[in-house]
C-alpha cells in the first residue's frame, strides 16, 4: 500500500478518537496518523496519543490551522484530511490506493455513507457521487497530494468552510475526482437535531458564504447546531 499522512483535527473528542486512530491504523497499518487538536478540554489528546497517533497542540482554534499543522508535519507524497467521525472502509482503502498510484492524480474525495441514515440522509449521500460546491465537504475525506496541497497554500485559517474554499481552489486549478468508493460518517448531528432542520441550517450558512459572507461571522451561528 502507498504511505500517507492522515490528519485529523479535533476538539473535546474523547468518547471516539481512540476508534478513530485504531480503525485507520487497522485498514491502513503503514499511514501516520495526526491528530491535530485545538486546546481540548476533555482527554482526546491522551487517548489519541495512547492509540499510537503523533498529536499537536494548535494554538489556534480553528480546524482550517489545525489541519495546516497536521500537514506541516507530513513526509509523505499524500495527505488524506479525515474528520473524527469518518471512517475508512475497505473499499475507500482499495480506491484511495489505486488513486494514489496514478501519475495525474491532485485531490480526490470519497461518496459517504451516513451510520444510521434516514430516508433524508440516503438522498443527500446519493448526491455526493457528483461533484459540486454543494455537495463536497470535508466529512467525505480529502485526499490531495502533498505538492498540490502546497501549491494552493494549504488551507484558510477558517473554523468553518475551509474544506468548501480549499476544493473550491482545487476544482479551478485541476479539477476534483470523486471515488467510486464510500466512507461512513457519523449521522449524529442530524440525530440531535433533526435531519430537515441540520440540512436547512448548513445549507443557509453554505449559501451565505457562497454569496461573500466571513466565514469567522458564520461560525458563531454554527455552534448552536454542531456538536
Amino acid at each position: 500500500m502507498n504511505k500517507l499522512t492522515v490528519v485529523i483535527p479535533t476538539l473535546n473528542e474523547s468518547a471516539i478518537i481512540a476508534d478513530a486512530v485504531t480503525s485507520v491504523r487497522k485498514v491502513w497499518p503503514n499511514a501516520e496518523v495526526v491528530v491535530a487538536d485545538g486546546h481540548s478540554s476533555d482527554q482526546t489528546v491522551e487517548l489519541a496519543e495512547a492509540t499510537g497517533a503523533t498529536t499537536l497542540k494548535v494554538s489556534e482554534r480553528s480546524r482550517g490551522a489545525q489541519l495546516n499543522a497536521g500537514a506541516g508535519v507530513s513526509e509523505s507524497e499524500w495527505i488524506l484530511f479525515l474528520h473524527a467521525d469518518t471512517r475508512l472502509t475497505d473499499e475507500s482503502i482499495e480506491a484511495a490506493d489505486a488513486y494514489m498510484g496514478r501519475d495525474d492524480g491532485q485531490l480526490a474525495m470519497f461518496r459517504i455513507q451516513f451510520n444510521e441514515p434516514t430516508l433524508m440522509l440516503r438522498f443527500s449521500a446519493w448526491w455526493t457521487r457528483f461533484d459540486s460546491v454543494f455537495t463536497r465537504f470535508g466529512d467525505q475525506g480529502i485526499l490531495i497530494r502533498r505538492s498540490f496541497y502546497r501549491d494552493l497554500n494549504g488551507f484558510k485559517t477558517w473554523p468553518l468552510f475551509e474544506d468548501v474554499d480549499l476544493v473550491r481552489r482545487a476544482r479551478a486549478r485541476s479539477g476534483v475526482d470523486v471515488l467510486k468508493a464510500s466512507v461512513v460518517t457519523s449521522s449524529r448531528r442530524f440525530q440531535r437535531y433533526g435531519p430537515m432542520r441540520q440540512q436547512v441550517h448548513n445549507s443557509c450558512l453554505l449559501i451565505q458564504f457562497l454569496l461573500g459572507a466571513d466565514p469567522r461571522r458564520l461560525a458563531r451561528s454554527y455552534p448552536v447546531m454542531k456538536d
